[in-house]
């Protein structure tokens, strides 16, 4: 699937090479690396191109097709005349050593291509390896995005007022890194905020509900929420002082979305606590 549609994606900038190219000796003009990666030993830029906003398909963590949007970098790397190529293998475990090292993950591995995931200082970045020719050559493409900023964190009053007119509210701006159960600092403002509803309402009683996107498994998804609810729960007992038998911790998994999975900005929506009155 991959490489045929990046190989449609790169035709208009590089239709020569699909047709006998030779080696080059040195970079195209005007191109140079995305400072993400160092490139492979004995490779030149054959060629690159640069959008500040453009759109690449890409899959999830389920193998599951989606699009990325944002600013898009791709750069075709060929092997110098009279080098060795490393293989394809070996240029795909460079770039996946390489994203794990800075925080990155390997998002999906197929023969010749590879698909990686980075968040790192408040962007996140999808790229795809592509390799061809017996590793005398690859495709370098990288789509940046600004880190998707959560809505804006409802105060107290505005919890009150959704939970009244629906018997639940949904909380965004409590943050927990991937994969783990532990509450970030700033999610303080927040659960400040929650603190408040509850003092302020000193006769409500809730049900602190945990929601994960669709990406990984379902069981582990389940035991995440739960886990994260009870994380909430105990952060308002203990820093808040939030008598323990007005809560009550629940997680739900991936079974109640507000947003389609299959967008970064719709599975972004779908992970959040929600407040349902009891």
């Amino acid at each position: 699937m991959k490489k045929q549609k990046g190989r449609i994606l790169f035709a208009g900038c590089f239709i020569l090479l699909l047709v006998g190219v030779a080696h080059p000796q040195s970079d195209a003009k005007n191109c140079k690396d995305h400072p993400l990666f160092t490139r492979m030993p004995n490779f030149c830029l054959k060629g690159c191109e640069f959008k500040e906003f453009g759109k690449v398909d890409f899959v999830n963590e389920k193998g599951n097709d989606i699009e990325v949007e944002g600013k898009v970098y791709r750069a075709d790397y060929w092997l110098k005349e009279g080098f060795r190529s490393p293989g394809e293998l070996k240029i795909l475990r460079n770039f996946s050593n390489a994203i794990k090292e800075i925080g990155g993950m390997v998002v999906k591995e197929e023969r010749g291509n590879v698909y990686l995931k980075l968040k790192k200082s408040g962007k996140v970045f999808w790229v795809i390896v592509d390799t061809s020719n017996s590793g005398e050559h690859y495709e370098l493409t990288i789509v940046e995005k600004a880190d998707m900023a959560q809505e804006v964190v409802a105060d107290a009053n505005s919890l009150m007022d959704k939970i009244l007119m629906t018997g639940h509210a949904s909380v965004y701006g409590i943050y927990f890194d991937f994969n783990k159960t532990e509450i970030k600092p700033e999610s303080s403002k927040a659960l400040k905020e929650i603190g408040k509803l509850l003092r302020q309402n000193p006769g409500l009683k809730l049900y602190v509900v945990g929601h994960t996107d669709n990406v990984g498994k379902f069981a582990y998804n389940m035991k995440l929420s739960r886990a994260r609810a009870e994380a909430v729960v105990r952060t308002l007992v203990d820093t808040y002082h939030v008598a323990s038998q007005r809560l009550a911790p629940y997680g739900v998994g991936p079974l109640a979305p507000v947003a389609s999975n299959k967008s970064e900005e719709g599975r972004a929506k779908n992970r959040r606590v929600e407040l349902v009155e009891k």
